[in-house]
């Protein structure tokens, strides 16, 4: 008898050979420069139950251009394995063509050139459309918004989340889970999740004083679609307190907890639940790994790494689904579900281009009417680029160039440091540089520049201690985002060693020399996590140094060294 691991390789299979991961004729139709949105959103509908999953959106409601990392490490046991394989060697992988719409949209190569012919991607509008499409031929199809949704432009500040939420209500999600959010405070928090008119989930979220499960935030909810009941499981970010300033929620304990996840689909189970979604911010890595220690998970939905993958990860009978970031992709997760079972699945990420989908009226009135109070702060030109603005990559991203440049010259610093965080779009070479593209890379409720001086051993200590946090062997203790990018300062990283031993060589660029572990050393940097940092906000620092400027030329950053990749 056909073991249901079987059946569900028999069934991805199959889902590839009809091109059911959304990169098959619709290529061909776009290098031809005759894609519709027809060709997008054309599915072959599937069993009894759909999912949508939206996710790492960070308040990216307009489009924009979003370049994939060069380069995305893995470690241990997932060496090799995707998500971490990038460029060419992605494109080999998944058969797609180059110079296609698929190669612009999951890997960095050509980028600039690619983006001339395809375009801006995202827009809350045009997702709406893609959602509002799927409801249409599915009309009980469960939205579902991974976290980190609440965060990061120039309006989202300045309105504490409330304009995401405004757009997000339109868009009318079944479900959320939670990481940047709990930046705005959790006071804030709890004010916009009472008036959801949806449940925001998290059976991690613990009451930080007495160890319980937070009342506020429950663990999970059920839906009855297509003769199933379905049960989806909220998983916040498991570290915030390491990631991110844990003053700012002090209320709250958060952590993977597999153990009660595996209690959590126990409990659902025995209340008849035919299906299990775990909403996850784990990140990928996590996420797989969780899948192979909590039995009885269906399909977990990834979010936080950022991860666009054009078909499923199937982990024991666990199928994993990455929906990339920043409004760019929007996953349609079709389920045969019965007998108490998933018997199958299909699946398509969906490609949000702005220029073929037709934007929602509706949603684009409530963008505009969140957008209108700022405009003019939003659309100001500080300077142009010569070179292509982007961030991700696990060293360095030209974005964080720019600013580690502005850190060690405002800030008159001899080394910066800039967070190595995933989200911000890309510019692309001439483009013009305004308020809100700073703010999309940097807007955050702690964006302190703070300016101090640090022994080179203690400079040692931090890299060493980030690096540990992407490049732990074991994924749960990888509790960073990408690496730490620097300003004034090289060294050389070797992924493989343990922690204590990856980085050698730190020179100050400056000077050429050596960094002396006892001397000390003025650096700048921003987005500390303790509390009173004092200094100016870093998006003012970067565009005083973009308005000196006027036209940003950026040269080769080639002073990381990596081994081991």
């Amino acid at each position: 008898m056909i073991s249901r691991r079987d059946f569900l390789q028999v069934s991805m299979a199959a889902s590839a050979m009809i091109g059911a991961s959304g990169f098959g004729n619709w290529s061909k139709l776009a290098a031809q420069q005759a894609l519709t949105q027809d060709d997008l959103l054309q599915f072959d509908t599937f069993g009894n139950v759909s999912l949508i999953h939206i996710t790492d959106i960070h308040a990216q409601m307009k489009p924009i251009y979003f370049r994939e990392p060069e380069i995305n490490l893995g470690v241990g046991k997932n060496r090799g394995a995707v998500p971490h394989v990038t460029g060419a060697e992605f494109r080999r992988l998944y058969g797609i063509e180059d110079g296609s719409p698929s190669h612009y949209a999951l890997s960095y190569d050509d980028f600039s050139a690619l983006a001339q012919t395809y375009g801006r991607v995202g827009g809350l509008d045009r997702v709406a459309t893609v959602i509002n499409a799927i409801r249409a031929d599915r009309p009980d199809a469960i939205l579902l918004d991974g976290g980190d949704t609440w965060h990061g432009s120039y309006t989202c500040y300045h309105t504490q989340g409330q304009d995401m939420v405004n757009v997000m209500n339109a868009l009318k999600p079944d479900a959320m889970t939670f990481h940047w959010e709990f930046t705005l405070g959790s006071e804030r928090v709890r004010e916009i999740v009472e008036g959801l008119p949806f449940p925001a989930m998290g059976q991690n979220i613990f009451d930080a004083e007495w160890d319980e499960p937070a009342e506020e935030f429950p663990d999970y909810t059920f839906f009855e679609r297509g003769g199933a009941k379905i049960a989806v499981i909220g998983q916040a970010f498991p570290y915030m307190p390491i990631a991110n300033p844990g003053w700012m929620f002090p209320e709250y304990s958060f952590g993977i907890r597999d153990g009660r996840m595996q209690e959590m689909v126990d409990e659902v189970r025995a209340q008849g639940a035919d299906l299990v979604v775990v909403l996850s911010h784990n990140g990928f890595d996590v996420d797989k790994k969780m899948a192979g220690r909590v039995k009885g998970i269906d399909v977990i939905l990834s979010g936080h790494t950022h991860d666009a993958l054009p078909e499923p990860v199937l982990v024991g009978e666990t199928i994993l689904i990455a929906s990339g970031s920043n409004g760019k992709f929007v996953s349609r997760v079709d389920l045969d579900v019965r007998d108490g079972r998933m018997m199958g699945f299909r699946h398509k990420l969906i490609p949000i281009f702005s220029d073929v989908i037709e934007p929602d009226k509706e949603v684009s009135a409530v963008i505009e009417a969140e957008r209108a109070p700022y405009k003019a702060e939003l659309e100001e030109v500080i300077g142009t680029t010569d070179d292509l603005l982007y961030r991700r990559g696990n060293f360095n991203g030209t974005w964080d160039d720019l600013i580690c440049d502005a850190l060690i010259s405002e800030r008159e610093a001899d080394i910066a440091m800039s967070p190595g965080v995933r989200w911000g779009p890309s510019l692309l070479p001439g483009d013009p540089i305004t308020r809100e593209d700073i703010w999309n890379v940097c807007s955050m409720t702690y964006g302190k520049a703070y300016r101090s001086e640090m022994t080179g051993e203690f400079i040692h200590v931090i890299l060493e201690d980030v690096g540990d946090n992407l490049f732990n062997p074991d994924p749960y203790y990888q509790q960073g985002g990408d690496m730490v990018r620097v300003g004034g300062l090289g060294y050389r990283i070797d992924v493989t060693k343990p922690q204590g031993e990856r980085i050698t060589d730190m020179t100050l660029l400056k000077t050429g020399e050596a960094i002396d572990p006892a001397k000390s050393y003025v650096v700048a940097g921003w987005a500390s996590v303790n509390e009173g940092t004092e200094g100016p906000q870093i998006w003012d620092v970067i565009e005083n140094h973009i308005r000196k400027q006027g036209t940003v030329k950026l040269d080769p950053n080639n002073s990381v060294e990596v081994i081991g990749g």
